[in-house]
């Protein structure tokens, strides 16, 4: 999908480049994407109309050389942003990327750690565990007794044996036929 959507701007020659946009607004759901990508549709409706205003047989002039240029670089700026915008989102979904901490590594270092880098440790405050004075005792309510269900006779398993076996037996006569 990365690439489907900036091939799609580009080839329709800069027509659709409110795609990729509108597809990165629906990924990553904020108000400026879809600003963006509505920005994006109403320069293509702006522009278009302006560049095809007199047919091909018409020369070109001052305003067509303003025009397409303009419509071609947002065509690029619309890809470039949708590819930096969705390879950004998604990794900071998967939490790898530049910028971001690395998951540690699977096996262990061969070199030994000589000291910490950021000085030695701090020595923690002395703790007291509490007492079984501290704190007041109240009564905690008992769980009722649950009733003792025995299990269920093995009788159920028996019977499914025997319509196997019937079964089977049938299955056996049907064979022989």
């Amino acid at each position: 999908m990365r690439v489907l959507f900036p091939l799609l701007a580009i080839g329709s020659m800069g027509l659709l480049l409110w795609a990729p946009l509108v597809r990165l607004a629906c990924v990553r759901r904020r108000a400026a994407d879809w600003w963006t990508a509505a920005a994006g549709f109403v320069l293509v409706c702006v522009l278009l109309p302006i560049i095809g205003r007199d047919g091909s047989e018409a020369d070109p002039n001052g305003v067509d050389y303003v025009c397409i240029p303009l419509l071609l670089l947002a065509m690029a700026g619309a890809c470039v942003y949708y590819l930096v915008a969705d390879i950004r989102h998604h990794a900071r979904l998967t939490g790898k990327g530049p910028g971001l901490p690395q998951p540690p590594y699977a096996y262990a270092t061969t070199v030994p750690l000589t000291a910490q880098p950021y000085g030695p440790p701090h020595p923690l405050p002395p703790t007291r565990c509490p007492q079984p004075g501290d704190l007041p005792q109240t009564p905690r309510p008992q769980p009722a007794p649950r009733p003792h269900t025995p299990p269920p006779p093995p009788h159920r398993i028996d019977q499914v044996r025997a319509e196997l076996d019937e079964l089977s037996d049938y299955l056996r006569k049907e064979e022989g036929r």
